[in-house]
């Protein structure tokens, strides 16, 4: 979604969309992170993955001290 989208009030694509920069893929993992040093222990950012770039961005948060845990993104998930 571009920041365009955003201001005109678009909702996003229908169907959510991997994270990794120019991927276009349809996402089936939501990667759940936090930066501590800005947020609370307990609030989860998520980002999500394709399964070609699960395991890329898993490795960039990873690497970085933010990664959480990881989800299947289910039906439910997409809906809360």
């Amino acid at each position: 979604m571009s920041i365009f989208d955003q201001l005109s009030g678009s909702d996003g694509p229908a169907t959510p969309t991997c994270s990794r920069k120019g991927c276009r893929q349809p996402a089936s993992w939501q990667l759940l992170w936090n930066n501590p040093r800005i947020h609370t222990p307990e609030r989860r950012k998520i980002w999500l993955a394709c399964g070609d770039h699960r395991d890329w961005l898993t490795t960039y948060l990873s690497e970085r001290g933010l990664f959480r845990e990881s989800r299947p993104l289910t039906d439910d998930a997409q809906e809360g």
